[in-house]
């Protein structure tokens, strides 16, 4: 069975390496210290673990979306009605616009950190960018 560091747990999981430890240290999720002294999650475990629910808080946020960028807001742009946010995650810039009211509410300027939660049933369409008469 394939086993993961406390990093590579966090990553799938979605939260940082600290809460993973946290709940590591809690008892919530088992680990097994290798021949390094490392910490290293059982893949089966933490598949259990991420069925059962990695997070039962009640206050988190449960949505169907499931693709979740995390980065930092680059650009903001409002007029009196909308505004267009950018949002640079990692290689991943991501445009939303949205009403001016939902960008001041959140209180996203360039610097904040902010997710962009994707769930869409359109069709992208690509080029290669050559334009053919």
């Amino acid at each position: 069975m394939p086993t993961f560091q406390i990093s590579e747990a966090a990553e799938l999981l979605g939260v940082s390496a600290d809460t993973v430890r946290r709940w590591v240290d809690s008892g919530r999720l088992p680990a097994e210290r290798d021949a390094s002294g490392r910490r290293r999650l059982d893949g089966a475990e933490l598949a259990a673990f991420m069925r059962a629910g990695a997070d039962d808080d009640p206050g988190r946020r449960v949505s169907s979306a499931r693709n979740r960028f995390q980065g930092l807001v680059t650009n903001v742009v409002r007029d009196q009605v909308m505004a267009a946010v950018e949002l640079q995650a990692g290689p991943h810039r991501v445009v939303s616009l949205m009403s001016r009211e939902a960008a001041d509410e959140l209180g996203l300027e360039v610097g904040t950190v902010a997710t962009a939660v994707v769930k869409s049933t359109n069709v992208i369409v690509e080029t290669t960018g050559e334009h053919h008469a």
